[in-house]
C-alpha cells in the first residue's frame, strides 16, 4: 500500500486517507491503485461494513498530478484511475466522504459516488476539466445535471466555476456544512460509526436499490466518458492547456476554431 494513501482501521470502519501533503493530495498512478487495491479487497472483506474517504483537515485533493499524469496517461479501462472510479462505483457498501480545503476534478466528482458526504463551510471545489481542454470525468455530464438541473450543470462543468461547501450542501452533493475540516472529518467518522452498527445486508440492499433506476445509464455514461477523455489528453487544445498549467502561464485558445 502506498503510504501516501494511510490505510485506518476501526472495528468495522476502514478509512482511507489521501497523504500528500506537500503536493496537496495530487493524486498519482500509484495513488489510484492502492485507492482500486484498497477498495476492491475491503469489497470483499466481511469484516469492512463502512469505508471513509478523508484527506487532512486542511486540503482534500487538488485533483491530479498533471506531471504524472502527462507521463503516463490513462488508456484503457485498465488504467489506475479507471480501476478506481470502477471499484467506487461498484462498491456495494456505505462510502462517506469528509472534505476540507480544495477538492478538484475527481476530488469533486468522486463525492458523486460516496453515500454520504460531510465538508467544511469553506472547502473549494472545481471540475475545470474543460478549462484543461478535456471533457467531464466519473459520470459528472450525468449525475451533476441530476442535481442541480441543466443551467447549472453547464457554469460547474463547461465553465469550471468554482462553489463552497455551504453550496455543496445547497446542491445536494454534500449533506452538512461543518466549521472547519476538523470537524467535517469528525462528523464523517460518527456517520461511519453509527453506520457499522445497522444490519449490512438491509444497509447494501437499501444502497442498491437506491442506485437501481440509473446505474445501468450511469455505467455507460462513466464508460463512453473515459472514451472521450482519453482522446482529448491527445487534442491539441488540451496540449496547449495542460502545457500552459505546468509552464505556469495563460493558455492561448485563440487559434482553435
Amino acid at each position: 500500500m502506498s503510504e501516501q494513501i494511510l490505510v485506518e482501521r476501526e472495528q468495522g470502519l476502514l478509512t482511507l486517507r489521501l497523504n500528500r501533503p506537500d503536493k496537496m493530495n495530487a493524486l498519482t498512478r500509484t495513488m489510484y491503485s492502492a485507492l482500486a487495491d484498497a477498495l476492491e479487497a475491503a469489497q470483499e472483506d466481511r469484516s469492512v461494513r463502512v469505508v471513509l474517504i478523508a484527506g487532512s483537515a486542511e486540503c482534500f485533493t487538488s485533483g491530479n498530478d498533471i506531471v504524472d499524469f502527462l507521463q503516463e496517461p490513462p488508456s484503457g479501462p485498465d488504467s489506475p484511475v479507471f480501476r478506481f472510479m470502477r471499484a467506487l462505483m461498484d462498491f456495494t457498501k456505505p462510502v462517506v466522504a469528509a472534505v476540507a480545503g480544495p477538492a478538484v476534478g475527481i476530488g469533486t466528482t468522486l463525492l458523486l459516488h460516496c453515500d454520504q458526504v460531510f465538508v467544511a463551510a469553506g472547502a473549494r471545489f472545481k471540475m475545470p476539466f474543460v478549462n484543461l481542454g478535456l471533457c467531464p470525468e466519473f459520470g459528472s455530464s450525468f449525475l451533476v445535471p441530476r442535481l442541480v438541473g441543466p443551467v447549472k450543470a453547464a457554469s460547474l462543468l463547461m465553465r469550471g466555476e468554482g462553489f463552497t461547501g455551504e453550496q455543496a450542501v445547497a446542491f445536494g452533493i454534500a449533506n452538512e456544512a461543518l466549521a472547519d475540516g476538523a470537524a467535517a472529518i469528525e462528523r464523517a467518522r460518527e456517520v461511519c460509526l453509527a453506520l457499522q452498527q445497522l444490519p449490512p445486508a438491509a444497509v447494501a440492499l437499501s444502497k442498491r436499490l437506491l442506485k437501481a433506476p440509473y446505474i445501468d445509464e450511469l455505467r455507460r455514461v462513466v464508460s463512453e466518458e473515459g472514451q472521450l477523455f482519453v482522446e482529448r489528453l491527445h487534442s491539441p487544445e488540451a496540449h496547449e492547456a495542460l502545457s500552459a498549467f505546468t509552464q505556469r502561464r495563460q493558455p492561448d485558445f485563440s487559434k482553435f476554431l
